[in-house]
């Protein structure tokens, strides 16, 4: 009886340590995604105060307020506003280069696919400066600024751009080439159609127009590298 209890008493103790790590990793699991949606929802009032009075005079006590929290708990989600701004112009930035990535994949020539792509990048740019001209702002200074995620967005946007010169290179529609430098001169040469300031800038200039800049460049991409 005595050795039976005493090993029903070890093997009671090896299950609540035992259950005890679990429930341990169960509430870290839990927890995290939390964090996550947390982190989401001081984003998204962030993005809602930047639209209404600019990123700039927003404060970390403004978003804090949007969300009934002390700037305190805002503080254990984000080091500083510096990395709320941040995160949401990857956010509008990432949105774009979702739909850049739909574009490269969706059927069609490489010709039409690159027009869709620079045409797409240019509305969406005149869009934000229309009707959102504080968000227009924000991105205005994360490339003026040279903010580190907007070089990878735009290293991002390259190589999709990229892709799909080297589908049209690989079907017989270009000829062969290096299409990491042919997707670096059609970025240049369209960077008025993709740049937000450039875009305001050369707003009312008639020409040339996205059309004509984009068919120069398929008529160069055709051709063969001299």
């Amino acid at each position: 009886m005595t050795r039976n209890f005493t090993q029903q008493t070890k093997f009671m103790k090896r299950m609540l340590v035992f259950n005890g790590r679990a429930d341990s990793q169960n509430i870290q699991v839990e927890q995290e995604p939390k964090e996550k949606d947390i982190r989401k929802l001081i984003v998204a009032a962030a993005e809602r105060l930047f639209r209404q009075i600019g990123y700039q005079k927003t404060t970390v006590i403004d978003i804090a307020h949007e969300l009934h929290m002390s700037p305190t708990n805002i503080y254990r989600y984000f080091a500083a506003k510096s990395e709320i701004t941040e995160a949401v112009c990857m956010g509008l930035l990432g949105k774009i280069e979702a739909e850049a990535r739909k574009i490269a994949a969706s059927r069609g020539t490489a010709m039409q696919r690159i027009r869709n792509l620079i045409g797409f990048v240019e509305a969406t740019h005149l869009k934000q400066y229309m009707f959102d001209r504080k968000l227009h702002d924000l991105i205005d200074a994360a490339i003026s600024e040279k903010w580190a995620i907007m070089r990878r967005h735009n290293e991002r946007m390259a190589a999709i751009l990229e892709q799909i010169i080297a589908s049209g290179m690989a079907s017989g529609e270009f000829p062969l080439g290096d299409a990491t430098l042919a997707a670096r001169l059609v970025n240049t040469a369209c960077i008025r159609f993709s740049h937000p300031r450039l875009i305001v800038e050369f707003e009312q200039e008639l020409e040339p127009t996205l059309d004509q800049m984009i068919g120069f460049c398929l008529t160069a991409l055709t051709r063969q590298p001299v």
